[in-house]
Order: C-alpha cells, then sequence, then structure tokens
C-alpha cells in the first residue's frame, strides 16, 4: 500500500506521529509537575504554616497560664502583661491557622476543641483571677480546678500538633514520591524523544537520503562524460518519477551531444575549407586590386595624353568626354582603395599594443591641417586614454570622424569639433561632435552602411565607406558607434572601446559589410 507513496506523504504521516506522541509527553510531563507543584504547595502553604501556627498558638496559651499563675502567686500587676500578650497572639494564631486547614475537617475540629477548651480555662480561671481583688485567694481556690482544665488544653493542642505533623510528614513523603516521579518520566520521555530522533533520521537516510545518494551517484556519472549511462531510481513514487526524468534528459542530452559532434565534425571540415577559401580569396583581393588599378592608371594616362596631343583635333564634346573616361578611372582607383582599407580590419596580423590616443589624435589632426585651415576649423579635445588595439586602424578611426565633421560643415558657420571622453564600466566611452549640417534620425542607422551616400557626389566628394569603415574598426576592438539622434545642431557620433584587449586573439568574423557612411 505504501510503495506509492511520495517523499510529501512519507514526510507528512512521519510529522504527524511524531508530533503526536511529543504532544503526548507534553501531556505526561505537565501532568507530572502539575501534581509535584500541588504537593509542594501543600507542603509549604498549609501543612508547615498550620503546624507553625499551631506551635504558636500552644506558646500563646502558655504565656497566659504563666501570666495568671504569677499574678495569683505575688498578687503584681506586672504578671498580667504575659497574659494580655497571650491572648493577642492566641488570635494570630487561630487567625493563621484558620487560613492553613484549607478544609482539613480533622484539624477544624481539633482547632475547635483547643478553643472550646482553652476558652473554658479563662472563663473559669483565667479571668476571675485577672479580676479579682484579692487574686492570691481567688487563684487558691480555683487552683485545683485550672490546673485540670489547662491539662485538657494541652492534651487537645499535643492532638492537633501530632495530627499536623503526620499530615506534614505525609505531604513530604508525597512530595519525594512526585519528585521520583517526575524525575523517572522526564528520563523516559527524554529517551522516547532521543530514539524517536534516532528514528526519524533513520528513515530519511533509508526513505529518502538513501535513494538521493544513489540518484546522485548516477547523475556523477552521467556528468563525468558517461552519457551512455543509464539512470534507475529506487525509493519513493515521486524520487523514482525525478529519477526517470532524468533519464529521460540523459537520453534527450546523449541525442543531442551525438548529433551535435556529428555537426561538429561537418562544421570543422567546412571552416577548413572557408579558411582556405578565404586564404584564396583575400590574396585574390590583393592580386585584383593591383591588376585593376594598373588598366585604371594606363586608362587614365593614355587618355590624359591623347588630350595633350590631339588637343587641336578635339573639339569639347570630345574633351567632355575624355574628362568622363579619366574621372572614371580616378573614381573607380578610389573606389579599389577604399574596398582594400575595408577588407583589411581585421585580416591582416599586426600586433596590438598601448596606443596612447592623445598622441594619435594629435598626429591625424597635424594630418588634415590643410582641411582645417581652409575652413578655419576649431578642434579640441578631453584628456585622452591611452587603450590596447591596432595603432593605424585607431588612426583611420579619427581621421574619418575628423573627415566627416569637416566636411559636412554648416555653409553659415566654421566647423567645432570636440572630441568628448569618460570611463564606463567596461571601458571607455567617446563622443566626437560638431556643429555641421547633422543626420536625420531616419538616416541614424543607414549612415553605417558601406557605399550608402547621403548626398551627391557634385556636393560632397567621397564614396560611402567612411563610416562603415569606423563602425567596422570599433566592433573589431570590441566596442559599439552609433549616431546620436537627439542632438543638434550637429552631429554627435558616440563610440566606446575596452581598457583591454579581448579575450584570445582579435580577430573579425567574415567581411559582411554592416554599415556605410555619408563620406
Amino acid at each position: 500500500m505504501t510503495a506509492g507513496w511520495t517523499t510529501r506523504r512519507w514526510l507528512g504521516v512521519s510529522t504527524a506521529i511524531a508530533l503526536t506522541l511529543l504532544l503526548a509527553f507534553m501531556l505526561c510531563g505537565g501532568w507530572v509537575l502539575a501534581r509535584s507543584t500541588a504537593i509542594n504547595t501543600r507542603l509549604v502553604d498549609h501543612s508547615t504554616p498550620a503546624l507553625i501556627a499551631s506551635i504558636r498558638l500552644e506558646s500563646a496559651l502558655v504565656n497566659q497560664e504563666t501570666g495568671i499563675r504569677g499574678y495569683g502567686s505575688t498578687g503584681t500587676e506586672t504578671f498580667l502583661a504575659p497574659y494580655r500578650d497571650g491572648l493577642a497572639q492566641q488570635k494570630a494564631a487561630v487567625r493563621d491557622l484558620r487560613a492553613a486547614i484549607d478544609g482539613d475537617p480533622e484539624t477544624e475540629r481539633n482547632l475547635a476543641q483547643v478553643e472550646k477548651l482553652a476558652g473554658r480555662w479563662q472563663d473559669r480561671l483565667a479571668r476571675p483571677v485577672a479580676a479579682a481583688s484579692d487574686p492570691k485567694a481567688e487563684a487558691a481556690a480555683r487552683a485545683p480546678e485550672g490546673k485540670a482544665l489547662f491539662d485538657s488544653v494541652r492534651t487537645a493542642i499535643s492532638t492537633q500538633q501530632d495530627h499536623l505533623e503526620a499530615q506534614r510528614a505525609q505531604a513530604r513523603v508525597d512530595l519525594q514520591g512526585a519528585r521520583n516521579l517526575r524525575n523517572w518520566s522526564f528520563s523516559a520521555i527524554a529517551a522516547a524523544i532521543l530514539a524517536l530522533t534516532a528514528s526519524v533520521f533513520t528513515g530519511l537516510r533509508r526513505g529518502v537520503t538513501g535513494h538521493l545518494d544513489r540518484l546522485s551517484g548516477h547523475v556523477r556519472v552521467v556528468a563525468g562524460g558517461d552519457f551512455d549511462h543509464p539512470v534507475t531510481g529506487t525509493g519513493p513514487a515521486d524520487l523514482r518519477q525525478l529519477a526517470a526524468d532524468v533519464e529521460s534528459m540523459r537520453a534527450r542530452l546523449a541525442a543531442e551531444l551525438a548529433f551535435r559532434d556529428s555537426t561538429q565534425t561537418h562544421l570543422t571540415a567546412q571552416a577548413e575549407e572557408l579558411r582556405r577559401s578565404n586564404a584564396e580569396l583575400e590574396q585574390f583581393a590583393y592580386v585584383a586590386s593591383h591588376d585593376l588599378q594598373e588598366p585604371l592608371r594606363k586608362v587614365a594616362s593614355f587618355c590624359q595624353l591623347l588630350e595633350r596631343r590631339y588637343a587641336e583635333n578635339l573639339d569639347e564634346r570630345a574633351r567632355q568626354y575624355i574628362a568622363f573616361a579619366v574621372d572614371g578611372a580616378t573614381r573607380m582607383q578610389g573606389l579599389i582603395n577604399d574596398l582594400l582599407a575595408f577588407s583589411r580590419v581585421g585580416r591582416l596580423s599586426v600586433e596590438h599594443r598601448s596606443v596612447d590616443l592623445d598622441e594619435r589624435f594629435e598626429h591625424t589632426v597635424s594630418t588634415l591641417s590643410v582641411a582645417v585651415e581652409e575652413s578655419d576649423a576649431i578642434i579640441t579635445h578631453d584628456p585622452l586614454p591611452t587603450l590596447y588595439g591596432e595603432p593605424s586602424q585607431l588612426g583611420m578611426l579619427l581621421q574619418n570622424l575628423l573627415t566627416n565633421a569637416v566636411k559636412f560643415r554648416s555653409p553659415d558657420r566654421s566647423p567645432v569639433i570636440h572630441l568628448g571622453c569618460r570611463p564606463v564600466e567596461d571601458g571607455w566611452e567617446f563622443a566626437i561632435t560638431d556643429n555641421g549640417i547633422g543626420i536625420g534620425t531616419e538616416f541614424a542607422e543607414r549612415v553605417f552602411v558601406i557605399f550608402q551616400r547621403l548626398h551627391t557626389r557634385e556636393e560632397y566628394t567621397g564614396n560611402g565607406i567612411g563610416l562603415a569603415l569606423c563602425k567596422k574598426i570599433v566592433e573589431y576592438h570590441g566596442g559599439r558607434i552609433a549616431v546620436d539622434p537627439h542632438h543638434a545642431p550637429g552631429t554627435r557620433i558616440v563610440f566606446t572601446l575596452p581598457q583591454s584587449p579581448p579575450p584570445g586573439p582579435m580577430t573579425h568574423p567574415l567581411d559582411t559589410p554592416h554599415g556605410g557612411s555619408p563620406s
């Protein structure tokens, strides 16, 4: 019946049994403590105070008898003081004794007998002698009767004290018995709790943790690399279900790993073929660029030579055609050079080293000095850090950004260009800001697409590859670049560069163009 129980059900039933036993132990311990407390209360609050009050009552009556006897023998008023004090002590002792009796009928009867006999002695001897004008004669006349009456009082008090002493002794015996019962009960409860605790731990070990350990052993074998090792479960139903789920997951992972291995083998072969193909394409790009540029130079040179040698035989339209041919060849050379620069980012094995951007920025501004002087541009920058990277590419990045800022200036004001810099969590953030014609929000992404132009060649020169090259350089160094769409007037281009070089060799994915520029 319990074979299908889950761990939760086992724990619930075990907990209910344990709580029931603990409740029974608590009730038993409470009863033992209550009984011990009741006996102790009876001894402390009733038996002992009653015996003490009875002794005080006896002492008060003895003081009265002593005072009356002395006064009757001498007639001196001083002897009446013990008698009067004894009367007050008697009232107090009787009051305390009644309070401590706690409804004991025999003690009440004994007290009533003592009060009755003491009152008879006081009526027959003590008061007449205390009030007589001749106490000696009155005492002598009543002496035999008074002695007999006080002896009966002594007897009654002795009977009362014997009963109270017996009660007190019995209470002490009961208290000792309650203490023994308490000690045995608590020892038995402690032993039962220890046995219950041991049973709980043993049950958990055999019913839960043992099965979990076996399941963990199977899982560790699989995690160690033996993916064909079956995972089996034992114990409660939910643990067996868990083992079945883990086995299902192991089978799925084993199938996925087998598929991955076969795929990895295929990808490795493809990657090797791709590396070979890329190497051939790169070699082809260099060869093609050289072989293409030479015919283009010949076309441009011979067209110009043709124009000079046969200038007198050419009309205006012929000269215009020759100019178109020379311009086309020149532009084709520029495109080839730009494509070569774009393809070389991340391809050539150049050692990365520490680059002082302050120094690189000043060198770039010096390179652009002619364009800066012609445009009356004001170029400033924040203190720039030293980073790891390829010096030539970082210089190309700054040159393209500054060239764009100068080129796309506003016709009605001199360009003001500033390169800002601030540290961020993963490196540095740079922002190059100008007051030029700006870039529309709808073109904020388009400007990074290669060969994308926002203006005609008659308005602004260039091949539309500058910002695409900037994007490739920044991403190759592990950063990001974007146009701030909220900056106006002018343009603000923000890019980040890491402080340290990315882990592993700095390589770039296949040169699929990610963006271009308005250059």
